[in-house]
């Protein structure tokens, strides 16, 4: 078993779009700093990355599941030409009603990644930068950070809270080398 770093999309990995659009071409896609180095550092630990979005924008016909692979696939090849790995890009294309056990909050598209993967649920972290991706992670058993921007003050029930990817991944690597040192002095 492996453990993982599943992240929500956009907000995280990419800029979002302005409340009510969606990103539906590669043309809108704009990563954010230092995603591709944040991903590369999970790469260098040991994370499988795994890509979980919410992507409502197929049931409402603003694009197919085909564009969105095509979308993803282009993503990953971006990430990658800077060095930074995505093993797997999984979303739902639901709406929200009627619920499907896929779109987050619900724990759906972690499970399926968990199993896909060979995944330590337990030893792995979901990050994203709304409760709902909190929920989620929770949801499936993970720990989980909250990315916070422009003044977010709420900390919700997230283990970690940051400001951007990158600062995230630094706290995630911290804590498991924190707590490594906790075990091995209770072991003496």
């Amino acid at each position: 078993m492996t453990r993982a770093a599943f992240l929500d999309r956009d907000g995280v990995i990419n800029q979002k779009a302005p409340e009510g659009h969606y990103v539906t071409c590669w043309e809108e896609m704009h990563f954010l700093p230092d995603a591709a180095r944040a991903i590369a550092m999970l790469n260098q630990a040991d994370f499988r990355v795994i890509v979980v979005s919410n992507q409502r924008c197929v049931a409402r016909g603003l694009m197919t599941a085909a564009d969105l692979d095509s979308l993803h696939q282009q993503m990953c090849n971006a990430l990658a030409g800077a060095g930074a790995i995505v093993d797997g890009a999984y979303y739902c294309p639901h709406d929200k009603q009627p619920p499907c056990s896929c779109r987050k909050p619900a724990p759906g598209m972690l499970l399926t990644a968990a199993r896909a993967h060979q995944i330590d649920l337990a030893a792995s972290w979901m990050i994203g930068d709304s409760e709902i991706d909190v929920e989620a992670g929770r949801n499936a058993g993970c720990r989980t950070v909250l990315l916070a921007r422009d003044g977010d003050t709420g900390v919700g029930n997230a283990d970690v809270v940051a400001p951007s990817l990158l600062e995230a991944v630094q706290q995630i690597l911290r804590w498991g080398t924190s707590k490594e040192q906790q075990g091995s002095s209770a072991d003496h």
